[in-house]
């Protein structure tokens, strides 16, 4: 029983982990990346779409985005998005498309994005906390429940706080590479 409680936790502490990466993703080292503008949210056709689903998205040079609405007519409002997000970019429109020029980024840029991450990292962390919090409650209350005995109920909580060390241990993982890419020049 305790056994299914954890192993039904590992999908949403992995989806924490892939949230995380989404997120970092977006955080920009200098160097172009579709998944820096790719999820952007854009408002067409009466609905938000993210740009990858009424663009193409390419990058030309290491540090450049060209996107190609499919619709010229969106053109305009993609370059609104893309200057509303809170990546701080500026959009050239040549008529046709779009083109993003990356800033080489100051320090005091590279350190804000640091924090950034720092935050997004600890957002990780909390989120793999109440999951842990949530289990624990279910394993507390199946032993209130005498399904399960305190001994086992004391092993359960050993076993999750293994694989929450283990997903904390990655979160960190994750954040010191990001840390080094946006602290290389």
């Amino acid at each position: 029983m305790i056994e299914e409680l954890i192993k039904g936790a590992e999908p949403r502490f992995q989806k924490t982990i892939e949230i995380l990466e989404e997120e970092l993703g977006t955080i920009h080292t200098g160097r172009a990346s579709v998944s820096l503008v790719d999820d952007i949210m854009v408002d067409v056709y009466g609905a938000k779409n993210p740009i990858k689903a009424v663009a193409t998205i390419t990058i030309p040079e290491p540090r450049s985005i060209l996107i190609q609405p499919w619709d010229k007519s969106n053109l305009a409002q993609i370059e609104t998005a893309i200057r509303d997000s809170d990546l701080k970019l500026n959009p050239v429109n040549t008529g046709e498309n779009l083109r993003i020029n990356l800033p080489e980024l100051t320090e005091e840029r590279r350190k804000e994005f640091v924090k950034i991450a720092r935050d997004k990292a600890e957002n990780a962390r909390i989120s793999v906390r109440n999951v842990r919090g949530d289990v624990l409650n279910q394993i507390k209350k199946s032993k209130t429940d005498s399904q399960i005995g305190e001994d086992d109920m004391y092993r359960g909580e050993e076993d999750l706080q293994k694989i929450v060390d283990k997903y904390n241990k990655k979160i960190e993982e994750i954040l010191a590479n990001k840390e080094s890419d946006l602290l290389t020049i």
